[in-house]
């Protein structure tokens, strides 16, 4: 049920998202979990390009829709995931090429 958002085995910072389907909704109880080469002390979550207080785990539960990020000191900051919170959403898992499509109208 994992998904990375960069390639397995690169030296960055992977923000990977549970479930796997996108687009990722609020009312999935969304789960992100930050991975990189540096210490649990050292994660570092945006929210909407805000820094998250003190907020230093390296996975949480969304409670709020937004635009998010993490950040490992050795590896940098991850590209954007959106969590949204509408009411009626068309999902696709995470792919790879060749793989068969299925495709989820939720709401």
């Amino acid at each position: 049920g994992w998904c990375p958002l960069s390639p397995t085995g690169a030296q960055t910072t992977q923000l990977l998202v549970e479930p796997h389907w996108r687009p990722a909704v609020l009312w999935d109880r969304v789960t992100l979990t930050c991975q990189g080469l540096g210490t649990a002390g050292a994660t570092t979550w945006y929210r909407n390009g805000q820094r998250r207080g003190q907020e230093r785990q390296e996975r949480f539960t969304v409670t709020e829709s937004g635009t998010y990020m993490c950040e490992k000191s050795s590896t940098g900051r991850t590209p954007p995931v959106t969590v949204s919170n509408d009411d009626l959403v068309l999902q696709v898992p995470a792919l790879l090429e060749g793989d068969t499509v299925t495709l989820r109208c939720r709401g």
